[in-house]
């Protein structure tokens, strides 16, 4: 007993204990290993103190330098005097096992700060060069196998907690400064032969979580783009802008290049912009990828499935959501094809981006490719998609204004207010697909395809709503002269057509869209029954579109239901025969009908 508290009084004067040996200056930050109380070694353990290494070749202090080790010499030589050495062994074993556990255990606030985890990894290196520095200095006080048992239990509790504490973090500088200090950690106890390989493979999951951290934060950064874009082309002055933008974003255009200022690219901001922030996050990408010891093929996988991640989520979001957004008007939807147009060609030249990065050609097998333009290509069909529907919703809303009288003598001199001008918004709207600026290609696409079928789908969302609007429950009884006015509107409807609203159509394409307008009408207005009748299901039949059922709807409404208003009075013929002749063509239609059925 006499002969422990000799030794306990020995051991609590040693004043500090550090690490040695040449290692990364980064992870020696301050820290201290007190031996304090009445045990050989204290419980309160840290790691190395900060190193200066200006010169890569100056001779770093090692453990020697920096603690007095002679305490636990002189113990070990008293026991070993006294024939206990197994005790001191044991005793000094026991203890500094109690110790790593303390080291081990991080502070619950560690995932807060870059100092945090600093502190941390100099603790644990610090103990592991003591520890190393008594295994080359002593004489089986502590061997290879008990070292070896203490670094295995380290790893394993080091590697948990940084999963656990880096796990809270979302700011994807932090995961990387977390990084750099996990792999100047891991070198430098690699320095000193401890394994670390399972380092390096927590390292791959802490870059899962890093490639999260950087999506969340680009997807805020390419939300503020899109939101503050103003859904225009580019205005430029002079030849310094014009060769301002083209060097953020690779666009040839002979014939832009040759017009005076000032003139106008095709697209908005936020082409430039979008386009150099993906540049920016495979930066990112690639800054995470230094030092893991991975081969260029490696890093090529893991920035292209990363960007790939970044397309097909969070942009391809992004712009779905500004997309589908109430106050995105016909314009901006139209901007957004053309922009997503050129975002859609730029993809090579990002795929050559990341070739030159890495050194990994295209054509390696196995390279991942990148998706973004399927990512453009669904945002533009979505933006195309959405012209039509809002096209059709304002169609719909001027068929709300229509205010027939169905019960007219006569129709009117003019078509119907409420159509008048609804046909000239839809002038207006198609002038502005027509009339955009932009190259050849993109010129061609809006005129043609996307200007082109939202003409077709308004005239034939129009045609099928006044259909409606005719056949519908409530219009139970109307007059000729209702026809009549109703037949004024379909033919401002079909001069609209005829007009070439937008290029492309070839000959009366477009009118087809209110052809099943035109023929019913046609056989009301000249009570050509006689004809639909002999030819209906030839082939050729002048009233091919006229479904008997639609007819006899109409006709139903037509019938003399009331002396009062007699809607056959016009035609001037008997009405007892006029009767009758519209109760046969019903039978007729009607066994037209069940004919059709069986």
């Amino acid at each position: 007993a006499q002969q422990q508290r000799n030794l306990d009084n020995i051991v609590s004067q040693h004043p500090r204990i550090g690490g040695g040996k040449k290692y990364k200056k980064d992870v020696c930050a301050s820290s201290d290993l007190e031996v304090k109380n009445t045990s050989p070694m204290s419980e309160q353990d840290s790691g190395i103190l900060d190193v200066e290494d200006e010169d890569d070749d100056e001779e770093v202090p090692g453990a020697q330098d920096l603690v007095d080790f002679s305490p636990v010499y002189r113990c070990l030589h008293i026991y070993s005097v006294l024939g206990a050495r197994e005790t001191f062994e044991n005793y000094y074993r026991k203890q500094r096992r109690k110790q790593a556990r303390l080291v081990l255990q991080p502070p619950s606030n560690m995932h807060e700060t870059l100092d945090g985890y600093r502190k941390y990894f100099n603790q644990i290196v610090g103990f592991f060069v003591v520890e190393d520095h008594i295994l080359h200095t002593t004489q089986g006080l502590v061997n290879r196998a008990y070292i070896d048992e203490l670094w295995e239990m380290a790893l394993s509790k080091t590697i948990a907690a940084l999963r656990t504490h880096s796990s809270y973090c979302s700011d994807p500088n932090l995961v990387l400064d977390l990084k750099n200090l996990i792999v100047l950690f891991a070198d430098t106890l690699q320095g000193y032969g401890f394994p670390v390989n399972q380092l390096f493979d927590m390292l791959l999951e802490i870059r899962d979580q890093y490639s999260e951290t950087l999506l969340k934060k680009w997807s805020g950064v390419f939300r503020n783009i899109l939101d503050s874009d103003n859904y225009s082309p580019i205005p430029v002055a002079n030849e310094e802008l014009y060769k301002k933008i083209i060097g953020q974003f690779p666009f040839q255009d002979p014939e832009l290049e040759k017009q005076p200022f000032p003139k106008k690219f095709p697209f908005s901001e936020f082409v430039p912009k979008v386009y150099n922030q993906i540049k920016e996050f495979i930066y990112a990408c690639l800054k995470f990828s230094e030092d893991l010891h991975l081969s260029s093929t490696e890093v090529d996988d893991m920035i292209r499935k990363s960007t790939n991640l970044l397309l097909t989520r969070m942009l391809s979001n992004c712009l779905q959501n500004v997309i589908k957004r109430r106050n995105t008007g016909l314009t901006e939807l139209v901007q957004i094809i053309i922009n997503t147009t050129h975002l859609e060609k730029s993809c090579k030249f990002l795929e050559e981006f990341i070739t030159n990065i890495t050194n990994v050609l295209p054509e390696t097998v196995h390279t991942t490719k990148l998706y973004g333009t399927t990512t453009f290509k669904d945002a533009r069909h979505a933006s195309e998609e959405e012209i039509y529907t809002n096209l059709n919703q304002k169609i719909d809303q001027f068929l709300q204004l229509a205010d027939y009288d169905w019960m007219a003598a006569e129709p009117g001199s003019k078509a119907s207010d409420y159509l008048i001008d609804l046909i000239a918004f839809l002038r207006s709207t198609f002038a502005v697909f027509t009339h955009l600026p932009g190259d050849v290609d993109v010129h061609s696409t809006m005129s043609g395809k996307v200007a082109q079928t939202a003409c077709m789908s308004a005239c034939k969302h129009l045609s099928t709503s006044l259909m409606q609007l005719l056949l519908e429950a409530e219009v139970r009884q109307l007059t000729l002269g209702a026809l009549q006015q109703f037949n004024l509107d379909v033919e401002e409807c079909e001069q609209f057509a005829r007009s070439g609203p937008v290029p492309g159509f070839q000959g009366d394409t477009l009118q087809l869209a209110f052809i099943d307008l035109r023929q019913l009408l046609d056989l009301f207005i000249q009570w050509d029954w006689s004809t639909y009748l002999a030819d209906y299901g030839q082939p050729t039949c002048k009233y091919l579109r006229v479904n008997p059922t639609t007819a006899l709807i109409l006709l139903e409404k037509m019938k003399d239901t009331s002396r009062k208003n007699n809607v056959f009075a016009q035609f001037r013929k008997n009405e007892r025969d006029k009767q009758k002749l519209i109760d046969t063509v019903a039978k007729q239609l009607r066994s037209l009908i069940n004919s059709h059925h069986l």
